[in-house]
């Protein structure tokens, strides 16, 4: 699903489920009356973000009524969650929900405090992201195959940045380093955003990350792709080929984004 479709989706049915409450009330006639908060559980500047963004605008532009993006970015999407969690449950406080926050934060991290199946009603899928492997064009590697070489000739020396222990990127990469039988050290940083400004200055060697954050700069060639992590390539970069294809058989790892 691309993310006009999504956003396709969540026109038609947000105004009618984010406006029911929790305990299963009918939508207002008028819904909504006021300005409506879209917590995005990400720092400015990454994908999340920019999907957080595009969403509200949309929606914004549908109801007639402003749509407030609210990031609230810390531990790996939790902070941001429960704040939307502790909001009145009243339509005027959504979530722009991640694969992350609702499926592997339950799964990783003890005593969550929230819960999504008893915290949150699911409103619409968003958009499924597939995971792009990107480098800097410095790095003498220019396809996996290469980059796998390389890193097996230096075990312990590259390194790949993420958006924080146990987000899908670090876990994408775990995932290569697993099935590639590969020694790379992960550097976690605070948000999608900073993790690429310092692959694009040359600090970091590889990134996971959704497309639309870094098409742009591979487009402008200050970082290149070497594959995507989706089962099929991209429209958005026909000539980048599948982890899969190029050397990791049976690597697939996408993200998703939804509201709720």
């Amino acid at each position: 699903m691309n993310l006009a479709t999504g956003l396709a989706a969540i026109i038609a049915v947000a105004a009618a489920s984010t406006a029911a409450s929790a305990q299963g009330a009918p939508p207002a006639a008028n819904y909504p009356t006021k300005p409506i908060r879209l917590v995005v559980t990400y720092p400015p500047g990454g994908n999340t973000d920019l999907v957080g963004r595009a969403v509200a605008q949309k929606l914004g532009e549908a109801w007639g009524q402003q749509v407030v993006v609210d990031n609230r970015g810390g531990a790996g999407g939790v902070l941001g969650t429960v704040i939307a969690k502790q909001a009145a449950a009243d339509g005027y406080t959504i979530l722009l929900g991640t694969s992350a926050g609702m499926v592997l934060n339950p799964l990783l991290m003890n005593k969550l405090p929230y819960d999504p199946h008893r915290d949150f009603a699911p409103v619409s899928l968003v958009i499924v992201n597939p995971q792009l492997l990107v480098v800097h064009p410095g790095l003498p590697a220019r396809n996996i195959r290469e980059f796998i070489a390389l890193a097996k000739a230096k075990p312990g020396q590259l390194n790949f940045g993420s958006s924080g222990v146990g987000t899908p990127n670090h876990l994408g990469g775990e995932m290569l380093k697993a099935m590639a039988g590969i020694n790379i050290v992960h550097v976690p940083y605070k948000g999608g955003a900073a993790s690429i400004t310092d692959l694009i200055a040359g600090q970091v060697q590889l990134v996971l990350s959704s497309a639309p954050s870094v098409v742009p700069h591979v487009r402008s060639g200050r970082l290149r792709a070497l594959a995507i992590g989706s089962a099929k390539r991209t429209p958005a970069l026909p000539d980048v080929p599948t982890v899969a294809e190029s050397g990791v058989p049976g690597y697939e790892y996408t993200t998703w984004y939804g509201i709720f």
